[in-house]
């Protein structure tokens, strides 16, 4: 079995402290692109800087309070003389390159991470047409940044959501502030180290986990506040949230303890406080389970059959589950790595090692479609019936009874 990992799928483990970008960093590399987004709608988008005050950071005592980036990504009016956003800002991608791109199997230099464009343009109006829209908020794995799932992001948006994605300060190996300063996740990496060393990992992992829920948290409470007249747009009576790894953890513990988010996505992790799946140091949300509805995807071999937190949580939610494979699939499948690593040039094994063997372009296309479709049902009452059972559009996700 391939295990859901926390940390060391997810790149914490393992990246170098204080990490310098090298100068191929800043080269070019190999120019990749994302996948089209298949909706009818044009998005817009714009990044976000919010402070909570009412807490100090959980990884920098000395900072008073917690600041956050955030992308807001949505359906938008006109987008004419607007700017394709990029897929990271500049600075962030030089780090990003070269502190998370090497855990990826993918050296510096290898790609130009700065180039990359997505499908939004920035500052674009928000169509306010069709009323008020969901929210989707989005959390990424743990050290990766708010953007690696934007090919699932921009799908939700062209599809009219309004989606919400969450850098978690110190947590991310980049996160990159309006005045152009860059934070890496150095402080964070060095508590780990710490608690390794003590044999005290499962409450480190407890900590992660309590920090994205609460960075969660705030981020609702944010919601009727989002600058671009977007606050206006964002139904707040209407939230569903997904993520991958550690970002899928938050999502499903975020739904157990703030009934704001109504309807849930885990991509791939573990629910448990161990680096490897135990059955021990379980999650709340595995203990307890859910009322409301909760997809699970798994990459090969990750199933409630099979992994003994997602057991925990099969046996004891009440609320509509699914148990998703895709089939051939890895860990980093469901984040933006399944489009890009085939881009890469890298020989064929160090791509089968990050992404599997499923082919790139149908397993893009079938996480776009069940994730759509579930909160389709969810959050909007359209049920396109894709989440009954198996369907030959999708003949590489397999239901798990």
């Amino acid at each position: 079995m391939r295990s859901t990992r926390l940390l060391a799928a997810s790149g914490l483990v393992g990246v170098a402290l204080m990490v310098p970008v090298p100068a191929q960093a800043r080269s070019a590399g190999v120019r990749v692109s994302l996948p089209t987004p298949s909706g009818p709608y044009r998005i817009g988008t714009v990044s976000v800087r919010l402070v909570d005050r009412s807490r100090p950071d959980p990884w920098v005592g000395a900072r008073p309070y917690r600041e956050l980036m955030a992308g807001v990504w949505y359906p938008a009016r006109d987008t004419g003389g607007r700017r394709l956003a990029p897929h990271m800002p500049r600075r962030a991608a030089e780090r990003f390159g070269a502190v998370r791109g090497p855990g990826l199997g993918i050296a510096p230099g290898t790609v130009d991470w700065a180039a990359t464009r997505t499908h939004a343009y920035e500052g674009a109006p928000p169509d306010t047409r069709g009323g008020r829209r969901p929210v989707v908020l989005y959390s990424p794995g743990a050290g990766d940044p708010r953007t690696w799932g934007t090919a699932l992001v921009e799908e939700l948006a062209s599809r009219g959501y309004v989606v919400v994605t969450l850098d978690h300060t110190y947590d991310s190996p980049a996160v990159e502030f309006p005045d152009g300063s860059v934070r890496g996740n150095e402080p964070m990496f060095e508590e780990y180290a710490r608690a390794e060393k003590a044999g005290k990992v499962p409450a480190f992992l407890e900590k992660v986990l309590r920090v994205r829920v609460a960075d969660t948290r705030f981020v609702l409470d944010r919601l009727a506040r989002l600058p671009h007249g977007l606050g206006r747009v964002a139904d707040p009576g209407r939230v569903g949230m997904f993520g991958q790894s550690a970002g899928g953890i938050a999502a499903a513990e975020g739904m157990h303890e703030d009934r704001r988010i109504r309807a849930g996505v885990d991509m791939d992790g573990t629910l448990e406080y161990n680096q490897e799946p135990k059955g021990t140091n379980l999650t709340p949300v595995a203990e307890h389970g859910l009322r409301r509805p909760f997809l699970l995807m798994g990459s090969a071999g990750n199933d409630h059959r099979t992994e003994p937190s997602w057991r925990a949580f099969w046996a004891s939610s009440r609320g509509w589950h699914r148990d998703l494979t895709l089939l051939g699939s890895a860990h980093q499948s469901y984040t933006d790595l399944e489009a890009i690593m085939p881009q890469t040039g890298l020989p064929a094994g160090a791509v089968r090692e990050q992404i599997g063997t499923v082919d790139p372009v149908r397993a893009v296309a079938a996480e776009r479609a069940y994730v759509t479709s579930f909160f389709d049902r969810w959050l909007r009452g359209r049920d396109d019936h894709l989440l009954d059972g198996p369907s030959p559009r999708h003949p590489d996700v397999a239901f798990v009874p």
